[in-house]
């Protein structure tokens, strides 16, 4: 068995053809004589597989050099055509998007297809032919890999359908009124539809690899802006974890109180704080199996969550009833001092918001769906419509049933002055009661079960996109080793990034020791906002520089409103808080310093790049227009260097 390259053949033996058969093999002498047109065309290809053993016995017809027709048939075994060959195959390999993959996933492991692959192409495409004692094997990776349902439209509702909507939503209406609180829901719906639209055209413009919204921004703006807004993005995910956690661990105190009447330490902030690292040890522990027993747990989440939906009747106890006198009553805002500080509509906004920022959580495990071009647009858009509507419906619900304020005491109702809070101490209602849905609920348990769900499903979200987000970026090389690269370092046979995912933990326990959700979410509003602002600008920015490579599929999207998207993203970041603001940007800027001053060796295409030569162009264009002056006036000499670099002296005259 002999391995022949193409490269050795005689230049003699161009049109030669040697075909592999019984005893049946033409050298260069016998082809002489054949006119050029009638020599079928060689299938070229290096290193294809011939048994030459028989050919040093081949004997000469005309008694010629034997040693050279015996090496013009070795060499010609590159040319070798099967008995079935296809005149109209191509003669090169086929291009196929999986043979120029860059992602660092792909890149060492997809091999170029061989030459009975592409001539027999109603074979296994996946399967590798054995020759020369290599194993054959298939490629199952795909089967493991998520649709659009389960991959990106049930992981961006239970994300959406978080610890705000059990635990929070009652009381900002409370605070501002069923009217302002259907404003805040337009506001955050406008903004994540228009990001997920931006998001969505973005996506459709080529592969996407592993690190979703790290590498579409990194892409598109370059290594600076994604990889400074990437470190961002996977640090809001740990602290969105940790804010679910915290939720969580808030509800399963107030469960036990309620039911058990149990405390653990002192029924308060310690407790919360002890069950919450409890749950984040749970839940990075599932994390750490795959993503595979993470997402089927969020799917039988998912179920709970729909029936705790359906939980609710006027029948249950300490609901007041559908009333429109008292939907009337809490149409106005009515703010209120919380935790010693006075509500208004932008503290309370900043604590609603962080409900819809589970929109990119689909889209954070690219990587591990099976066609994400198609899968995050229809998904992302899908599950903010829903999700959407499903807090309006909630809030109109809760503003109909529920007093902002009430005693909580049996007497007081039959005596008619529970809702008195002059002359009594009111702890209930929207107001006081972060459990307000459980009193909505006809089972109440029912809707500390569907807290549960709702909490958990979005830990694992993001517990699981940090540590992919890392990875990527560390696989990327754009930042240090010791800052960045040391956390992609993968361990066992699924490669799985351990360092990653134990920066992840004590990042989101950091953040549950807090055991404040206001807090917490005051934190995570301005992260999200600025990840926010960057994709719009992305696409803003790529779609007003328009380069010959952007066309994508998804053409519901609009360059100036993506603009206004991101500028109004900017702007409430600014109102939330502006020094937590000041401080986001300030993180950003030192992330893209850092990459900017080292100046990795990466060429991604990015817009930026596109918009240098576009300015060129455009100024060279704009010289036909500018008339010569003495005082503007330059030689312009042509000067023979060569390549530049060899003769800098001899350039540097000239342009001097």
């Amino acid at each position: 068995m002999q391995v022949v390259s193409s490269s050795s053949l005689p230049n003699s033996l161009d049109n030669s053809i040697v075909r592999q058969g019984k005893k049946k093999n033409f050298c260069a002498e016998e082809l002489s004589g054949v006119p050029h047109s009638q020599i079928p065309p060689p299938t070229m290809t290096s290193g294809t597989v011939m048994d030459t053993d028989e050919l040093d016995a081949q004997p000469t017809r005309n008694g010629g050099n034997v040693q050279f027709e015996q090496e013009a048939v070795r060499a010609g075994a590159t040319l070798a055509l099967p008995r079935h060959f296809d005149r109209k195959t191509s003669r090169d390999a086929t291009p196929h998007i999986d043979n120029y993959r860059t992602g660092y996933k792909t890149q060492h492991s997809v091999t170029r297809p061989t030459l009975p692959e592409l001539l027999n192409p109603n074979g296994n495409a996946t399967q590798i032919v054995a020759q020369d004692g290599v194993t054959t094997h298939h490629d199952n990776s795909i089967n493991d890999k998520f649709g659009w349902i389960e991959g990106v439209l049930i992981r961006n509702m239970m994300s959406i359908w978080g610890v705000m909507l059990f635990l929070r939503l009652t009381w900002v209406v409370g605070q501002a009124g069923i009217g302002q609180t259907l404003i805040f829901i337009a506001i955050s719906t406008f903004i994540t539809l228009v990001t997920a639209l931006s998001m969505s055209a973005i996506s459709t413009n080529g592969e996407i690899g592993g690190g979703g919204t790290y590498f579409v921004m990194s892409r598109i703006l370059g290594p600076e802006f994604g990889g400074s807004i990437g470190i961002i993005f996977a640090i809001a995910n740990a602290m969105n974890c940790a804010l679910n956690v915290v939720g969580f661990s808030q509800s399963v105190r107030d469960m036990i109180k309620e039911y058990g009447g149990i405390t653990i330490i002192d029924g308060g902030t310690n407790d919360v704080r002890l069950i919450g690292t409890i749950t984040l040890i749970f839940v990075s522990a599932v994390c750490g199996l795959g993503t595979k027993y993470e997402t089927k747990m969020k799917d039988v989440m998912f179920v709970i969550m729909l029936a705790a939906f359906t939980n609710f009747t006027e029948e249950a106890r300490g609901f007041i009833g559908y009333s429109i006198d008292l939907l009337n009553e809490n149409w106005e805002p009515g703010y209120s001092i919380t935790a010693g500080q006075m509500q208004n509509f932008i503290s309370v906004f900043s604590v609603y918001f962080p409900s819809t920022i589970g929109i990119l959580a689909g889209a954070n495990v690219s990587g591990e769906l099976k066609n994400p071009n198609k899968a995050i647009p229809k998904g992302t858009i899908l599950a903010i419509i829903i999700c959407s509507l499903s807090y309006a419906g909630v809030a109109i619900i809760c503003a109909a049933t529920v007093a902002r304020a009430a005693t909580g005491i049996v007497e007081d109702l039959n005596n008619g002055t529970n809702l008195n809070c002059t002359i009594n101490d009111c702890n209930y209602g929207l107001y006081n009661d972060y459990q307000a849905m459980a009193l909505v609920s006809a089972f109440g348990p029912l809707n500390y079960v569907g807290c549960f769900s709702a909490t958990l499903s979005s830990a694992l979200s993001d517990f699981v996109s940090c540590p992919a987000l890392l990875e990527v970026i560390a696989h990327d090389k754009i930042y240090p080793y010791w800052m960045v690269g040391f956390m992609g370092k993968g361990y066992g046979a699924s490669k799985k990034p351990l360092r990653a995912y134990a920066f992840t933990f004590f990042l989101a326990i950091s953040f549950v020791l807090i055991a404040e959700l206001n807090v917490i979410a005051l934190l995570i509003s301005n992260f999200f906002l600025a990840t926010f602002a960057l994709m719009n600008f992305s696409t803003f920015h790529v779609s007003l520089i328009k380069p010959i490579g952007w066309r994508p599929t998804f053409k519901y999207y609009n360059t100036w409103l993506s603009l206004l998207t991101g500028l109004l993203s900017i702007a409430c970041m600014m109102l939330v808080s502006l020094p937590i603001g000041m401080i986001t940007i300030a993180i950003v800027l030192f992330f893209y310093l850092v990459v900017l001053y080292r100046s990795p060796e990466v060429n991604w295409g990015s817009s930026t790049q596109a918009q240098t030569y576009r300015a060129a162009l455009i100024s060279i264009q704009q010289l036909v227009h500018i008339e010569e002056h003495v005082k503007n006036y330059r030689p312009q000499i042509l000067v023979l260097t060569g390549y530049p670099g060899t003769r800098p002296a001899l350039v540097d005259f000239a342009y001097e």
